[in-house]
């Protein structure tokens, strides 16, 4: 069920991470969502474009989505990404009060909204948005093993 309601937007995340993959950036791709369920926020990783460390495909979505409603506080939105957020995009949803991340493909090394961490989900923190894993898995796994085969 969770695929269905979130697919089409999933789709507009992983054309994203396919832009990044095209140009050697590691392709992760996310969109963020107001309470209407409008796309207001777009971004791909641009770590390697950018020398950037935190250019994450999240971080760069949930930025122009605050710049879009002019308030940092997300807590309508919904953040959708191919890959299970890393501890400091998750750490970011907490300080942008995003009110739901979904995502793609689980990230064994460094995911951190279930799989490794669960930091949306942790007892010492105030905000605890919802969350939806495994949207479109396969497809967002798929774009991920692809890209790194294609390094090796």
């Amino acid at each position: 069920m969770a695929d269905m309601q979130w697919s089409d937007d999933m789709g507009l995340a992983i054309e994203l991470a396919r832009e990044a993959a095209a140009e050697g950036e590691v392709p992760v791709g996310a969109v963020v969502l107001d309470a209407g369920g409008a796309v207001i926020g777009r971004g791909r990783n641009l770590r390697e474009a950018h020398a950037d460390p935190l250019a994450h495909a999240e971080v760069k979505a949930m930025t122009q989505a605050a710049r879009s409603l002019g308030t940092w506080n997300l807590a309508d939105c919904t953040l959708i990404v191919t890959l299970e957020p890393c501890p400091m995009c998750a750490g970011a949803c907490l300080q942008t009060h995003v009110g739901r991340i979904v995502f793609g493909a689980w990230d064994a090394k460094l995911g951190a909204c279930g799989s490794i961490w669960d930091i949306p989900r942790d007892p010492h923190v105030g905000h605890v948005p919802e969350v939806v894993g495994g949207v479109c898995e396969m497809e967002c796994a798929r774009l991920m093993t692809d890209f790194f085969a294609g390094k090796r």
